[in-house]
């Protein structure tokens, strides 16, 4: 079963949840517009139904409520940004501003971000690039909980679904183009959400213990502990070690190791952003152009089930958040039900929320 509840009620929820949590400021409308975001987008994986860790991770002191991104390293178009455990609604934005300032002033720019606290979606980052005109580029890894994704020919897992992240800003004829996706066959929050809602993940996405495939997503919740498959073979194996490299080496904020786990359960990480200028590359009318015709050239390909027309990237999501603003975000019961009480756990009572809702 699931509730339906309209995208600015589910924000004032969140928003106010994050504030009896201890947010100040700002910091409880970005996480709220984050999160509702993600939801909208068809990723409710990292929607709503992280709020509960938030909580959780803040009352624990593994995430800090009110942190900010500081440079610990500044070598002009080359900055190193240390989260502080902050919210990564707040650090991502703060770390991406840096970033965006620096490729304006040297055509590109290199940002390490380690140690922030859940960054949330990763595209959302990419289109914080886009909306200023740049081309921008993320690996990300996470530590501080037991890994999820077994390496291409692997029983067990060693490491997360270490996203990899593209962003090419708007034209006069196309939106942003956003490539946001796990290494993973799929992302763990969607065996989450499987899990809440009581159903299978799809054949090929998870092993067992044994390494035998499996579609049920509790071996991921229940020892003995099974993993997630690499998209792609051996493909997305290797793209998702890299990934785990480049964000946890060269951003100095460690990779995944079972030294590096916290007893709590907590969810840093580590980014690397190329951000580019592509004014500084080309012409703009070059760019738009040569963008458009492809985008045309590749829309124009003959779908294999007329009913369904080719999409690029940033099409889906922009197709489901169109859907659910008209009609409201479904949120499944066992996750809704954590929404409640994690109000309930801060004194924002689930009476007030479903009074929200209803409203």
């Amino acid at each position: 079963m699931t509730v339906t509840i309209d995208h600015n009620k589910l924000r004032t929820i969140i928003a106010e949840i994050c504030t009896h949590a201890g947010s100040t400021g700002d910091e409880p409308k970005l996480v709220a517009d984050n999160l509702v975001t993600a939801n909208l987008m068809g990723h409710d994986s990292h929607g709503v139904g992280m709020l509960h860790r938030y909580v959780s991770c803040a009352k624990e002191g593994e995430a800090k409520l009110n942190a900010h991104a500081k440079i610990i390293v500044d070598n002009g178009a080359l900055i190193v940004v240390d989260g502080q455990a902050g919210l990564g609604q707040v650090i991502g934005g703060e770390a991406m501003d840096f970033g965006i300032e620096r490729a304006r002033q040297h055509g590109c720019a290199i940002v390490a971000t380690r140690r922030s606290f859940h960054l949330g979606r990763i595209g959302a980052w990419a289109e914080r690039c886009a909306e200023q005109g740049f081309v921008s580029m993320h690996h990300t890894n996470v530590v501080g909980h037991k890994p999820h994704v077994a390496p291409y020919g692997a029983r067990e897992p060693k490491y997360s679904t270490n996203p990899y992240t593209i962003g090419l800003p708007a034209t006069d004829e196309n939106p942003m183009t956003i490539l946001d996706m796990a290494t993973s066959v799929v992302a763990m929050g969607k065996v989450r959400v499987a899990k809440n809602k009581g159903e299978q993940v799809a054949p090929g996405t998870l092993i067992d213990a044994d390494g035998k495939e499996t579609t049920d997503p509790n071996v991921m919740y229940n020892a003995p502990f099974g993993a997630a498959l690499p998209f792609g073979g051996h493909k997305g194996g290797g793209l998702a070690l890299m990934n785990e490299l480049l964000a946890g080496v060269l951003c100095g904020g460690h990779t995944m190791r079972p030294e590096t786990n916290q007893p709590r359960d907590a969810i840093l990480n580590s980014m690397l952003s190329i951000i580019i200028d592509p004014a500084k590359l080309i012409d703009n009318e070059f760019f738009t152009s040569e963008l458009n015709a492809t985008m045309a050239y590749i829309k124009a390909s003959k779908p294999i089930d007329p009913a369904k027309p080719v999409l690029v990237p940033g099409d889906p999501e922009r197709i489901r958040k169109a859907e659910r603003e008209a009609n409201g975000v479904p949120i499944d019961d066992n996750t809704w039900e954590e929404i409640l009480a994690c109000g309930d756990s801060v004194g924002f009572g689930r009476n007030r929320i479903i009074d929200i809702s209803a409203s």
